[in-house]
This record gives structure tokens, sequence and C-alpha cells, in this order.
């Protein structure tokens, strides 16, 4: 049983993980191991509620498919258990990260000793680019 939150979870049986062989250098260990990790997760088909089901579906991100299946494949340790709990930690990341709601940004206005300091400090500027010119009446 996978925990996203006190209320929410994932039943194992929903989660398909498959041990596959890793790719990349590695000698002989990485040729004849199988400890790579292919994770697939049906959202559709998952227990999660209906506004986590939409707002995964909803985004747009390189592990969820156009069929709502998120595919992670973990192979970042030699050892296959390892790479199972690295995958399950990938999968509860990003199902936590796209359905967080967003803070509603709320829209401020300067202080009116900003507004006095930002034009203070653009004046001051000013007279110090002024004496930057040429000398007149010599």
């Amino acid at each position: 049983m996978i925990e996203l939150s006190r209320n929410v979870t994932i039943p194992d049986n929903e989660v398909e993980i498959t041990a596959i062989r890793a790719q990349g250098a590695g000698g002989q260990h990485v040729n004849k191991t199988s400890t790579a990790i292919h994770l697939r997760f049906d959202i559709r088909a998952s227990s999660l509620p209906e506004s986590y089901k939409e707002r995964l579906l909803a985004a747009t991100h390189h592990l969820i498919t156009a069929d709502g299946v998120v595919i992670i494949k973990a192979q970042e340790h030699r050892s296959q258990e390892m790479n199972r709990e690295a995958a399950i930690a990938r999968l509860v990341n990003l199902i936590t990260e796209l359905t967080t709601p967003q803070k509603s940004r709320r829209a401020t206005k300067p202080t009116r000793a900003s507004k006095l300091r930002r034009l203070d400090a653009k004046s001051q500027k000013s007279a110090t680019k002024a004496l930057r010119g040429k000398v007149r009446g010599l």
C-alpha cells in the first residue's frame, strides 16, 4: 500500500512493477541481471479520488501518456529493491506535485513610502548623470 496522504492511499495491485535489464555501461553485472524497474500506473482505473484523477489527466507531463497511464523507469541504483523504492517515490512525488492546488496570487499595491523611495532614487541618479556632461562657460 502506497500512502499519499492520511486519507489517500494506492493499493499495491493498482501499480504494475516489472523488472527489466538496465541500459548503459556497467559491464557483466548489467548484462545478466534485471535490476531496472518499469512502473505502470493507470490513472483512470485507479481508486484515487475523482478530483485527483481530473487534475492528473488534465496535466501535461512527460511521464503521463495520452491514455492516462503513468510510466516510470528507474535504473539509478545497482539493486532492484532500491530501484523499486525510487520508482514508487517518484510516483508519489508526481501525484502530490500535480494534485496540490496552486496558491492564487493576490494583487497588491506598492506602499506610499516605497513610491517615494523610488522617485528619490530616480532623481538622485538623474542628478548624478547630469553632472557627467560637458563643462560649459569656461
